[in-house]
């Protein structure tokens, strides 16, 4: 349930895949998100939990478990570094774009995170892969440029 009290609706207006975990603490969850053996499940609540969390030592985990063997689980990281649009996820972001032996799903999330973050030390690698080989790759990196952009023109603009 969500802070509103909308069941499946995260904080973040997302329908996560998962429910956050019942751990309440960075390290517990952490080491449960680290966990090769643990089901891909209860990792995944791990990272909901600390996507909500939005401390700094959270960003730090998130960004750890980019060593996990699953794809998928590293595209998720992405996608919940890119909501909690915490800078200091950059330097780890920039990694994983850039890594072209990396899978195309994780590079994409990583590209548009980015983007999301709204950092913009984060341009002249995304200029970089704009003409990636890999048009998802690229495409994401055209998006999150755009993205840059456009709230540059609207910085001014009272919502």
């Amino acid at each position: 349930m969500s802070k509103d009290g909308i069941p499946g609706v995260s904080g973040f207006g997302s329908v996560d895949p998962a429910p956050p975990s019942k751990a309440n603490n960075v390290p517990e969850l952490r080491a449960i998100l680290l966990d090769e053996e643990k089901k891909m499940f209860l990792r995944m609540r791990s990272v909901f939990s600390l996507r909500n969390e939005r401390s700094e030592d959270s960003v730090k985990a998130l960004c750890d478990a980019f060593c996990s063997s699953s794809a998928l689980l590293r595209h998720e990281l992405a996608y919940v570094l890119g909501q909690m649009q915490n800078a200091s996820a950059v330097p780890k972001l920039i990694e994983i774009l850039s890594d072209e032996n990396e899978h195309v799903m994780v590079r994409h999330e990583a590209a548009e995170a980015l983007g999301a973050i709204g950092d913009r030390s984060a341009i002249p690698v995304l200029e970089m892969f704009l003409y990636d080989a890999l048009p998802e790759v690229a495409e994401s990196c055209e998006v999150a440029l755009d993205l840059l952009a456009l709230c540059d023109s609207t910085s001014d603009v009272q919502w």
